[in-house]
């Protein structure tokens, strides 16, 4: 892990509420600075960086005066609502001092269990890697209800990782990494360095399958671990005030509890795309564009597809066909079927003339497709 880590271009780092408001008591500006800081200087030098936040709701709480975290829903939302002006913005004001521009991203499950809002905010958020702005995420907590929260940021974190095709997950917390025992309790507690993601013995650990709070939380973090680790991103677990924590992770330096991807990155992501999804529609395509996708790897353009059917949305899985009408390869549509139609066989260059609108130049991206 970590030689993988001192590999990684694209990196998602979550942080806890109780690093972010030092344990309760406010937005820590001196925390958020040093990791921007390192965030900063590790997008300078080529890396893409993440940041998913928690600390709103007790941001919220501070700015409100409220002691005790309430209980109902609408004031916790409440909370999120008021404390999100203050988080975002201690991150903007630090991105910025350090040369790096940012943005807030909202999500909720919903969101990212839509397969159009999957697309849409997928994206969204590595148009703004690619214009070297960093996204501060954090869940949508003044809409999110029992039905569609994630629960913890240390999910969110996971379902980011997945969403952007990150290589590294590295959650901070308030402890070291994770111990065979609790070490409050047990003097003879291991320390585990190093493991597989998804090893059932980790949440054995952590304090077993759907513990709330598990070690302090740690139970959501292994569970997140095992989550990234299905798209090929492994995890790592350290203490979020380490110095220099992010800048020493980065290099290779090994700090924490590294959890290992059994899967790489591009066959994991494949596999998903192939096992899990299923087809609404076809395109069949030209000669030309079974070159570009098998030979070259190519994403398919709309110039290419001769024939649209089925009906399908955006964000379906579509199968593409040769002209004999084998399936050469699946994946998401970026445009409807009745946009498919009106947009095949002609250029990328007109799709906004003829939609009004351009969701992207490529009817399939290749990072979302699969040859057969």
């Amino acid at each position: 892990m970590s030689a993988s880590l001192a590999s990684a271009r694209r990196i998602v780092v979550k942080v806890g509420s109780s690093l972010v408001t030092n344990e309760g008591r406010g937005v820590d500006a001196e925390a958020i600075g040093n990791w921007s800081r390192q965030l900063a200087a590790l997008a300078q030098g080529g890396r893409e960086v993440v940041m998913v936040s928690s600390g709103a709701i007790a941001e919220g709480m501070k700015r409100l005066g409220w002691a005790t975290r309430p209980k109902e829903l609408h004031e916790l939302q409440a909370a999120a609502a008021v404390g999100q002006m203050g988080l975002v913005q201690m991150y903007e004001t630090q991105l910025r001092g350090h040369g790096m521009a940012s943005a807030q991203v909202l999500l909720t499950h919903a969101d990212l269990a839509d397969r159009e809002r999957y697309l849409n905010a997928r994206s969204t958020l590595l148009t703004l890697l690619q214009l070297k702005v960093i996204p501060v995420i954090n869940e949508n907590d003044t809409v999110v209800n029992d039905e569609i929260k994630f629960g913890d940021n240390d999910t969110l974190g996971a379902l980011v990782a997945n969403l952007v095709d990150a290589d590294a997950l590295i959650i901070l917390t308030d402890q070291r990494g994770l111990y065979s025992a609790d070490p409050r309790r047990d003097p003879a507690a291991r320390f585990i360095d190093r493991a597989l993601a998804g090893d059932p013995e980790l949440e054995r650990m952590a304090g077993g399958v759907g513990s709330s709070i598990g070690r302090g939380g740690m139970i959501t973090k292994i569970l997140a671990a095992k989550r990234a680790a299905g798209s090929g991103a492994s995890t790592v677990i350290a203490w979020g005030r380490e110095p220099e924590v992010l800048i020493r992770l980065a290099a290779g330096e090994s700090i924490g509890t590294h959890l290992d991807a059994r899967t790489p990155k591009l066959a994991a992501r494949k596999q998903w795309m192939a096992d899990h999804l299923q087809m609404r529609g076809s395109v069949t395509v030209d000669e030309g564009a079974v070159i570009k996708l098998r030979d070259e790897g190519k994403s398919l353009l709309p110039i290419g597809v001769v024939e649209v059917t089925g009906e399908f949305a955006r964000g379906d899985v579509i199968a593409v066909r040769s002209p004999t009408g084998s399936e050469i390869a699946r994946g998401l549509a970026n445009y409807s079927a009745a946009e498919a139609r009106l947009i095949a066989r002609k250029p990328s260059s007109q799709i906004e003339g003829l939609l009004g609108y351009a969701n992207e130049p490529e009817l399939i991206h290749r990072d979302n497709l699969v040859l057969a």
